[in-house]
């Protein structure tokens, strides 16, 4: 894909309240096997000390690594997009402040996405070992049942934030788009590269320490049956609602669709 030059990497990194956890995950980044790497962080409204863990941060590893982008309160998912549509690298890797990263997670990204051709957009993502707070396992991500695409992409999001990694063109196709505002951005980012006909690519070697803790924003329920109570609880209603925002925001933009995925919706 990139002939004998290494792909580049940006991290991106949205950050908001992340003191307790976040030198560990910072600390992660350094210990990854593959070095090719950038860090493009943005604050998305701390009133902690995220921003000056983040400063330390880029003193130690020195400024060419650490890239900080204006900050202030966006949403977890337009923050995510915001830094999506500034960095331009061959490959762009979502990271959560409160997970840790295992030495193999860049490099695993890395060799799956470069055996696809670069003008194919491709989304890499990964299972996960479940964490509680002090980083003692709990178990691991569940298996997919079923393979990912569309349009069974409107009904379960299988990309991981933590561990989705996108190439240069499906980081563009993604970042041309505009997503709804009650999604999130690991499952608009699979959405996306699902609709466009793109490569789906789910590696079942766990990636990520996958922290479980009551700040978490989503979570992974550890069982099929705490994830049917869950779902449950919420009710058809927010079910029914993303699913129609999905459906509305992609039928909005048909420059995204593949002739299948139109056909489809």
């Amino acid at each position: 894909m990139h002939g004998q030059r290494a792909a580049s990497v940006a991290v991106l990194l949205s950050t908001r309240n992340g003191a307790r956890f976040l030198p560990a995950q910072l600390d992660s980044l350094l210990c990854q096997t593959y070095t090719d790497w950038r860090l493009h962080w943005r604050d998305d409204g701390s009133d902690d000390a995220t921003p000056a863990l983040m400063e330390a941060f880029a003193h130690r590893v020195g400024a060419s690594r650490v890239v900080t982008h204006p900050g202030g309160r966006l949403g977890v998912t337009e923050s995510f997009l915001t830094l999506l549509r500034t960095a331009d690298t061959d490959i762009m890797a979502f990271a959560d402040q409160d997970d840790v990263w295992l030495p193999e997670k860049l490099a695993r990204g890395v060799a799956a996405l470069g055996a696809v051709p670069a003008e194919v957009p491709a989304l890499y993502c990964a299972r996960q070992v479940l964490v509680e707070c002090g980083l003692h396992r709990l178990g691991l991500s569940h298996k997919l049942r079923r393979p990912p695409g569309f349009p069974t992409a409107l009904t379960q999001n299988i990309a991981t934030g933590c561990t989705v990694m996108l190439n240069q063109a499906a980081a563009r196709l993604v970042a041309g788009s505009r997503a709804p505002p009650s999604t999130l951005h690991d499952w608009w980012c699979y959405l996306v590269v699902a609709a466009a006909g793109g490569r789906l690519i789910m590696d079942e070697t766990p990636v990520v320490l996958y922290r479980q803790h009551p700040g978490n924003l989503v979570g992974a329920p550890r069982s099929l049956t705490r994830r049917a109570v869950a779902a449950m609880r919420r009710g058809p209603g927010v079910f029914m609602a993303v699913l129609r925002h999905h459906v509305a925001g992609l039928q909005a933009q048909p420059h995204l669709l593949c002739p299948e995925a139109a056909r489809a919706l």
